[in-house]
């Protein structure tokens, strides 16, 4: 486990925990979505370093989102301003998604095909998948020229390779031994 990931792990529980206590967790994705965009700007990256203070960051930080921003967030990011933790946003992010899928009980399906899936074929690759994980899915469709025919789909660890491509390399390896 990365410094980063243990140093943002009490971060994106306390923002978590605040979204769904006041039923902003939407609200708090896009705001941690939007910071951690922040980080990845090469001359704010260089301002993270440690060339302005604390306060100027936070400043400068509320100032990008723009008057949007609520006091609650604004105090959120004045405190990592404080900690020297902005630049962990991004991790952050990743932990509070993760938490949010696990409360919603949901995971992330990729599916990669030559051609676009109809919504049937969604609909049914969605039912299946959901009685596999045990849990609600969320789609996320790729096209992928280079899958031959047939599906690739991808939820956390678990691939399953209904590619025609897949079936070829099996055979010649049936083949070959």
């Amino acid at each position: 486990m990365s410094e980063s990931t243990t140093v943002a792990r009490p971060y994106a529980k306390a923002a978590f925990d605040f979204a769904v206590e006041h039923k902003t967790v939407e609200y708090w994705q896009d705001m941690l979505t939007f910071a951690a965009r922040v980080t990845y700007d090469e001359s704010i990256i260089s301002l993270l370093s440690g060339a302005l203070a604390p306060e100027t960051m936070a400043k400068i930080f509320i100032a990008a989102y723009g008057d949007q921003l609520s006091e609650p967030a604004q105090n959120f990011i004045r405190v990592m301003a404080e900690n020297n933790r902005l630049l962990v946003f991004p991790e952050v992010l990743a932990q509070f998604i993760q938490l949010r899928d696990s409360l919603e009980s949901t995971v992330d399906v990729e599916i990669c095909s030559a051609m676009p899936l109809n919504d049937q074929q969604k609909k049914k690759i969605a039912v299946v998948m959901e009685k596999q994980l045990s849990r609600k899915v969320k789609l996320n469709c790729k096209i992928d020229s280079s899958v031959i025919a047939g599906v690739i789909i991808r939820a956390g660890d678990m691939v399953i390779d209904g590619s025609v491509g897949d079936r070829l390399r099996r055979l010649s390896d049936v083949l070959q031994s």
